[in-house]
């Protein structure tokens, strides 16, 4: 599933770039090179058009980000050294476990003869 994702994310990424550069700027950008074709966007030419798959993509590259990142945290909880044994397969003694206070006990008060 996260594979999938993964290369989603990776087309979304190469989509949204080449429709941000496809788009009219100041220095025109790549958008000089479509030549005719913005009839097929409609009379007001691709920017209209250009800037609803702009934001439908990037609404989409986000979602797709916000699984991806939850998916990956919710497959890697578990850290890596809740697996580690020790090389001689020994077990690791833990503390021993006392029942008695093991703070000294006060002095006795003195008694006056």
């Amino acid at each position: 599933m996260t594979s999938t994702l993964l290369i989603v994310q990776i087309v979304l990424a190469i989509a949204i770039t080449i429709a941000v550069l496809l788009q009219k700027s100041s220095s025109i950008g790549l958008g000089a090179y479509s030549g005719s074709n913005e009839s097929v966007f409609g009379a007001k030419g691709p920017t209209g058009f250009l800037a609803k798959l702009t934001f439908t993509l990037a609404f989409a590259f986000i979602v797709n980000t916000l699984v991806l990142g939850y998916l990956y945290t919710a497959s890697n909880s578990a850290s890596v050294t809740d697996s580690i044994v020790p090389a001689n397969n020994a077990a690791v003694p833990s503390a021993p476990i006392t029942t008695e206070n093991s703070a000294p006990s006060a002095p006795a008060a003195p008694t006056a003869n």
